[in-house]
């Protein structure tokens, strides 16, 4: 406990000199990896093996999310969990204990891994913004099955699916999370022309955000 709160304090202490109101200067990248353990017992304990087809694994795993500040590359402290046994965890469940490390008025860039509403309803009661790149079937059922053209944007007033309320029992009757729905072409690693689709709560141009999502793919290098 020691260390977590001396950790959780430097970073605190370090980001205060980049706090700041530009949308770069809030936002924080999210995403989440596994990490394979050395096999001692009280590894094994801690974080059970997986299994398959051919037999239990050796090596324990453990699931981790991480959030690193775009502007200055700070990184909070990490969030971990097992990733196999009854008390796995998910990069869902894990994204929302990050939230309670993460500065007031932080803003969220995900792909789309973390596009479900729970995740989004998590970041709008810690008042933060997000920035997640959604699936075409999850931004069609959103959307009311009809999307808008490549280049154009809709309000979304995203409810919770028959599904998420299974999974997240305690969610209110009147859950609801308000955004935008933004679809644009973007260019593939082959040349190819692709849709995109992001889901946002912030206030930006719709450009803005588009080239901004470009920057995501630091956190690939950066874990």
């Amino acid at each position: 406990r020691v260390v977590e709160e001396t950790c959780d304090q430097i970073f605190a202490h370090l980001m205060k000199p980049v706090e700041a109101a530009t949308l770069v200067e809030k936002l924080f990248l999210i995403d989440g990896s596994s990490m394979r353990l050395a096999h001692t017992a009280s590894l094994v304990e801690a974080y059970p093996l997986g299994s398959n087809q051919h037999g239990e694994g050796h090596w324990p795993v453990i699931r981790v999310l991480v959030a690193h500040h775009l502007g200055s590359g700070l990184a909070a402290r990490p969030c971990w969990g097992p990733m196999h046994g009854t008390e796995a965890v998910s990069e869902q469940g894990l994204v929302e204990q990050m939230m309670d490390r993460l500065p007031a008025g932080a803003t969220l860039m995900a792909d789309r891994n973390f596009a479900v509403f729970s995740v989004a309803w998590t970041a709008q009661q810690h008042q933060y913004g997000v920035l997640f790149r959604i699936t075409e079937a999850r931004a069609r059922r959103i959307a009311g099955q009809v999307l808008p053209p490549a280049g154009r944007e809709c309000p979304i007033e995203w409810r919770p699916s028959r599904d998420d309320r299974r999974a997240h029992p305690e969610l209110p009757a009147d859950a609801l999370v308000r955004g935008r729905l933004i679809v644009a072409h973007i260019k593939g690693e082959n040349g190819e022309r692709l849709k995109l689709y992001l889901f946002t709560t912030l206030q930006e141009e719709r450009e803005v955000l588009v080239e901004l999502y470009r920057s995501r793919w630091h956190i690939e290098l950066d874990i």
